[in-house]
């Protein structure tokens, strides 16, 4: 049976996917602030389909065009997880479907921690700038919410 596309991932599903070993993906866990996977009771590490697709844009980036480590942190800090998500278009897997960007996007889109879940009808019926926004605004609250939790993690104990 397969997951679905909303599915997260392990860390062996996603280095399988994206053809690299799991070593690598930690390793860019500790330059790249922007690569968060939610880490469960013993560390283990699940990525969302939009961690994946960073992922992706971050292989692309590193080993199809030639970018540096520092490169790619530059290329964050310039434009955002947005240029890192185009990279990967035509690089990833098809098994991983692009849930940011794409024309069809997968239900729910997004959900926060009190369990409301924003629809994709519910997003639609936002103008298109309103709804880029939105998205965006999203994911870097799951970058601050991760990057919070692990300060907390390091001073708490």
């Amino acid at each position: 049976m397969s997951k679905g596309p909303l599915a997260f991932r392990t860390i062996s599903e996603v280095a399988e996917t994206l053809d690299v070993p799991q070593h690598v993906l930690r390793f860019w866990e500790t330059k790249f602030s922007f690569i968060t996977p939610t880490k469960r009771a013993g560390g283990r590490r699940f990525y969302r389909p939009q961690d994946v697709e960073v992922l992706a844009g971050v292989k692309a980036l590193l080993h199809d065009q030639g970018y540096t480590i520092r490169g790619v942190q530059k290329l964050y800090a310039e434009e955002g997880l947005k240029a890192l998500v185009v990279a990967y278009k035509g690089a990833v897997a098809p098994e991983v479907e692009p849930v940011r960007g794409s024309s069809v996007q997968p239900e729910p889109v997004a959900e926060t921690p009190e369990g409301v879940v924003f629809s994709e009808a519910r997003i639609q019926a936002l103008g298109d700038e309103t709804r880029a926004q939105f998205l965006e605004i999203a994911r870097n609250l799951e970058i601050a919410q991760a990057l919070l939790g692990r300060h907390i993690g390091r001073h708490s104990s």
